[in-house]
């Protein structure tokens, strides 16, 4: 069994490898900096039985973002204040040893569950990614996230489909 848990030095960062320079870097350079500063959170996804230091399978981070409704779909932006908040999905990777194996599937929803808990504490009107590229933005896209108007490779998943999503995976 898996099990996700806040990045800690119990973790194997240095053992991490996504395939991907810049994910692993953060990962092991600046995904802990971050969180001691406030700016964000970087959740693990380890095998329960792991012991330290802990082999990381996936991860993710999360920070609060601020928006222009306007910079989302008009049928978003209607009835929104000018700024709005949400949550920014600022990383998301899975090693390459754990690829094609549904492990960002259970990442992005669990991230989603992580933003629920923010919504219902503070709000928010959805979840915000910054896809590396065209093939990460169709990626999101099959989970329901629409590509803004003024980015085609800035995404957003509004509340409500995240609820929808959840709904269907408890």
């Amino acid at each position: 069994m898996h099990r996700l848990e806040l990045l800690t030095k119990a973790h194997d960062r240095d053992g991490f490898d996504r395939g991907s320079e810049p994910l692993n870097l953060f990962l092991r350079q600046t995904a802990r900096q971050h969180a001691e500063r406030g700016i964000s959170r970087t959740f693990v996804l380890v095998n329960e039985t792991a012991v330290p230091p802990k082999p990381i399978l996936g991860f993710f981070s999360l920070n609060i973002c601020q928006v222009k409704s306007e910079s989302l779909t008009p049928s978003e932006a209607k009835r929104l204040p000018r700024d709005v908040s949400g949550v920014r999905l600022g990383r998301l990777a899975v090693a390459k040893a754990c690829q094609r194996q549904s492990i960002g599937k259970l990442l992005l929803v669990a991230a989603m569950g992580k933003f629920m808990g923010i919504f219902n504490a503070a709000g928010g009107i959805g979840l915000f990614v910054d896809a590396k590229d065209q093939p990460a933005a169709r990626y999101y896209e099959q989970f329901g996230f629409v590509s803004l108007p003024s980015n085609d490779l800035e995404l957003f998943l509004p509340v409500k489909t995240i609820q929808e999503a959840l709904t269907q995976h408890a």
